[in-house]
């Protein structure tokens, strides 16, 4: 674990095209890492509420839109996060002891809302064991005092596991149903795109309702898989450990990368794509083959599905969370993905040709035309 907080402390992020977006496309989320009771980090995500006008009901990242230009990324993201979940701006309004480090910023994404996403790093340091805290423990000293103002619940889960198809934990790989990891090849910004879903196992002590209602946070599933690993000591047995705790050094090569081939194979129309069965694709989607409209809208988080065993991240947040914790663990993951960082390029490319303006027009999306006009530079 120090090493990959060292990592991302030391990581130089690349000029970055954020600062040339209006304000009105800017936005910023924070990926919140904490030392678990084991020393594997896990990091911080919320299901949105269903009130919300975008992506209601799905798992994001605390965050939003700036508020002004001089707002820096990570002000922004700080805020937001005070806003949606209520951890404290000030150091004093904290646990005793706990700190927030400010690690390092990561390249902007492009949302499908037309928004330039900074994605903020920082570490929530828990403090040794002193007269008043025995021992200290960050999901129990400061999750469940949260606010969640503005999201149904907040969770956390295994930072290391993003790197790998299948749950780490073998206790909750054989109690817990479902698969950890799916993935997909689609074209996107007119080039091949993978699309993780990863299925974060929830149980009392990791996902916070917003009320403090946690009772019914876990379904049985979770349930035994938390008291199995009470019985086994209280911590996790995990067969991975050492690649958790100790993950090499920024230039070692620990895997071999599972990235597209030179020349990417095109998504076949045909594919079979990730939704409900019977469900229709959205062919007005630039995301090729389209994925079911039923994929981007996942039922209203009311408490039958918050008491899932499972609570799915997808999208652009998990391949923020795949590029986070590559730079992390200086590791691949052992799924395909893609080998760049961010969306920087096409940002620039939009820009470019007078798009993501201050104003959104009405009827504006950004469809298949924009991108190829995008890659070729042709103002619209």
């Amino acid at each position: 674990m120090p090493r990959a907080i060292a990592n991302l402390r030391t990581f130089k992020p690349p000029p970055t095209n954020y600062y040339k977006c209006p304000l009105t496309r800017r936005a910023a989320v924070l990926i919140l890492l904490f030392a678990d009771r084991a020393g594997d980090l896990r990091v911080v995500l919320t299901i949105r509420s269903s009130n919300l006008k975008n992506y209601s009901g799905q798992a994001a990242l605390p965050g939003g839109k700036a508020d002004t230009l001089h707002e820096t990324p990570f002000q922004t993201a700080r805020r937001e996060a005070f806003e949606e979940i209520g951890l404290p701006l000030e150091k004093e309004h904290l646990p005793t002891g706990y700190e927030i480090e400010h690690l390092t910023e990561l390249p902007a994404n492009l949302a499908m809302t037309e928004l330039g996403v900074r994605p903020c790093v920082a570490y929530l340091k828990t403090p040794e064991p002193f007269a008043g805290n025995r021992s200290p423990n960050a999901a129990r000293d400061l999750l469940p005092t949260l606010d969640a103002k503005e999201v149904a619940a907040v969770f956390t889960a295994p930072f290391f596991n993003f790197l790998r198809e299948k749950d780490v934990d073998p206790t909750i790989r054989d109690q817990v149903p479902g698969e950890w990891y799916k993935g997909s090849w689609h074209s996107w910004h007119e080039t091949a795109w993978r699309m993780h879903q990863f299925h974060v196992p929830v149980t009392q002590s990791t996902v916070f309702l917003a009320g403090g209602d946690n009772a019914k946070a876990s379904s049985p599933a979770a349930a035994a898989a938390a008291a199995a690993a009470a019985a086994a000591g209280g911590i996790p047995q995990q067969d991975e450990r050492k690649s958790t705790s100790d993950p090499p050094a920024p230039s070692s090569s620990s895997s071999a990368p599972r990235t597209p081939p030179p020349n990417p194979p095109t998504p076949s129309p045909t594919s079979e794509p990730t939704g409900p069965p019977g469900s229709k694709p959205d062919r007005t989607s630039t995301l090729q083959p389209p994925l079911p409209r039923t994929f981007y809208t996942p039922p209203s988080p009311s408490d039958s599905t918050l008491q899932q065993p499972r609570y799915r991240v997808f999208g652009m947040t998990a391949r923020i969370l795949v590029d986070c914790a590559r730079v992390a663990y200086s590791t691949e993951p052992s799924f395909e993905h893609n080998s760049h960082f961010g969306d920087e390029e096409m940002i620039e490319r939009l820009l470019g040709i007078g798009r993501l303006a201050p104003k959104r027009r009405e009827g504006e999306v950004l469809s298949r035309e924009v991108m190829e006009r995008a890659r070729r530079g042709v103002k619209i």
